[in-house]
């Protein structure tokens, strides 16, 4: 087996040199997963994870997180959580903690947070509402006819949230789900996953995040693969477990991300937007894959002084 090794998607690099620390020590790759999510969803510059991500349709800021451990295949998560600014915790506490489930929700996720300590915080930021209120503003697509204030102004709200729905696409640079594997120096493999969900989605919206085989998948047999971007394709694809059983039939981990991206490209869905996917194998090989040029992925080890940037195969 190689030495540890941490991978992740773009913007892992705020959490990643905690994640190396911790295995450069001889932690486990649980330990650094969670601390290397935490920094990413406490970093009030990324708007797609944590404190300051951006919010549901109804302006309310909803987390999803997940974890799985390579050896048993145990799986802890939690989806649409409110008022917690660290879901990937909360989702090592339903691993660990609540043995007879896998996947808390809402109100019971937040019962759950409550009950084991957790400590509430305003997740909509000043900058993360703005942003949410910037692109409430009508179109400059002219409304049919002349109607006062009072007739209008619910039709013209129903109307403009409906067109960001059908037309809303992140912002420039890199934007979605984060996504962070490690490898420890026992070979224990696990991958966890955190992320705000799309944007504006509709509230109670679960994604790829916090389901088993979608978003996230680990088995140290062969290896663990995450997803990013449209989480829905990922779902019906069952992206992550798809790569991972790829790399069981032998394909390296690039061409098995390859493989899942070509499968989920044959799905019709009028909402498409771009799918991202990395794999890491139990001897330390790595691998992704996106539909975007310049797409890349981050990697430590423990000679790295810093993350480094790997570019990620192209579909």
């Amino acid at each position: 087996m190689s030495g540890a090794i941490v991978i992740g998607s773009e913007r892992s690099e705020a959490g990643l040199p905690a994640a190396m620390e911790i295995l450069a020590r001889g932690g486990s790759a649980l330990d650094a997963v969670e601390a290397g999510l935490r920094r990413c969803e406490d970093n009030l510059d990324d708007h797609y994870v944590g404190t300051g991500g951006l919010p549901n349709a109804q302006g309310v800021v909803e987390l999803d997180a997940s974890l799985m451990i390579g050896s048993s295949r145990a799986f802890g998560a939690v989806g649409a959580v409110k008022g917690f600014p660290n879901p990937i915790s909360i989702a090592r506490a339903v691993l660990e903690r609540l043995p007879q489930h896998s996947l808390l929700v809402g109100p019971g996720a937040e019962l759950f947070a409550e009950e084991n300590g957790f400590e509430r915080a305003e997740l909509l930021t000043e900058e993360s509402r703005k942003l949410f209120l910037a692109a409430l503003q009508p179109s400059d697509e002219s409304v049919e006819g002349e109607r006062t204030a009072a007739q209008a102004g619910d039709e013209l709200y129903r109307k403009t949230a409906l067109d960001l729905v059908n037309r809303l696409a992140p912002h420039d640079g890199p934007w979605g789900t984060i996504n962070i594997l490690a490898l420890d120096s026992s070979g224990e493999l696990v991958v966890g996953v955190s992320t705000s969900g799309y944007p504006w989605k509709y509230p109670g919206r679960v994604g790829d995040s916090a389901l088993p085989g979608a978003g996230n998948y680990a088995d140290v047999r062969y290896g663990g693969a995450a997803c990013t971007g449209r989480g829905e394709l990922s779902m019906r694809a069952l992206g992550a477990r798809g790569i991972v059983a790829d790399l069981a039939r032998g394909l390296d981990p690039s061409e098995a991300c390859l493989a899942m991206l070509a499968d989920a490209a044959t799905l019709p869905d009028e909402y498409r937007a771009e799918l991202r996917c990395l794999a890491l194998t139990p001897d330390g090989r790595h691998g992704a894959a996106a539909g975007q040029t310049g797409s890349v992925y981050v990697v430590m080890t423990e000679s790295s002084t810093e993350p480094e940037f790997h570019p990620r195969s192209m579909l």
